[in-house]
């Protein structure tokens, strides 16, 4: 997974930013009522969010997405200027909608119900990204979500020639990678989304373990199969590694998955082998539910190591 560069090694993000917002009930969360609770306002999206963390680990991150012509555009910006991500690479696209995701958890923390707003997206085009693929190719490492469109991914696949981290995020979006895999360096499946690209029903160890060696079979070097509260599968070639969730003190389980990428990524730059760095995307999955917004303004890699040496 070696990639050579010149000047001092960085990230690209190519993904969805988005402008959250999430309501969370006082009680038990009640369908079809008015719930008394809280909303809040904070920046969001896949892409977005793996780029932040991984600033706030300490990486040079650069992140392409598309950002619209309104306020939230604007609070976008600012916010990632803040976080010290490197927007330069992305793009506004004038008339349009910022990315919006709506979602409702329960009074724990967890996510019932959402709705996303991305048809922005779109407009993350193969050609708008030739425009920077040398920049793009110069990165230590890729990461791509699949809110970008299935040409885009595609594409990325036949002329990026860093190596090439993916974030499925759904079972719905999955499968624009489907076909891809053998080009591709990392896959970060949960549980439903590896189902969804191997066929393979998981139920048990064994079936784990079966869609696992499938996802493997494609040309993938690294799988992180995320579990859930059942922690996380990490594999590579004939190395497999279950490992528990760090423990923690849950507030909002959104988020969770994109500190996870981050952690993975760090660990990937620090040289660290499989299992440390399922460990490292454990421990940032588990610094992130802490907080009750998206990104933990608490993470950094001193938090991380902390946790990690625990």
């Amino acid at each position: 997974m070696e990639h050579t560069a010149q000047g001092a090694p960085y990230v690209v993000v190519i993904g969805g930013a988005n402008m959250d917002i999430c309501g969370r009930p006082e009680g038990s969360l009640v369908a079809g009522d008015s719930n008394l609770g809280t909303v809040r306002l904070s920046p969001g999206g896949v892409g977005r969010n793996i780029a932040h963390n991984l600033a706030l680990l300490g990486v040079d991150c650069r992140l392409v997405t598309a950002f619209g012509e309104d306020a939230q555009a604007d609070a976008l910006v600012e916010s990632c200027t803040q976080a010290g991500i490197d927007v330069t690479l992305s793009f506004a696209v004038a008339g349009a909608a910022t990315s919006t995701y709506l979602y409702v958890t329960d009074a724990a923390g967890e996510m019932q119900v959402a709705i996303n707003d991305m048809a922005i997206l779109e407009e993350l085009t193969p050609e708008r990204l030739g425009t920077h693929l040398d920049a793009i190719n110069a990165a230590r490492i890729v990461v791509v979500d699949t809110n970008l469109p299935a040409a885009t991914l595609g594409w990325i696949c036949e002329h990026v020639s860093a190596p090439i981290w993916c974030d499925p995020i759904s079972t719905v979006k999955a499968h624009r990678v489907e076909g891809l895999l053998g080009s591709l360096s990392a896959l970060k499946p949960n549980r439903l989304e590896a189902e969804e690209l191997m066929g393979v029903h998981i139920c048990d160890e064994p079936s784990l373990q079966e869609a696992v060696r499938k996802l493997l079979g494609k040309g993938l070097e690294r799988v992180f199969l995320s579990l859930g509260a059942d922690g996380l599968l990490c594999a590579q070639g004939d190395e497999l590694h279950l490992l528990p969730n760090a423990p923690c003190k849950l507030v909002n389980t959104t988020g969770a998955g994109d500190a996870m990428m981050a952690g993975l990524v760090w660990a990937e730059l620090q040289g660290l082998g499989l299992a440390e760095a399922g460990q490292a995307g454990l421990a940032a999955a588990s610094l992130a539910v802490e907080s009750s917004v998206t990104v933990n303004p608490l993470m950094s890699e001193a938090a991380l190591r902390e946790r990690l040496g625990r």
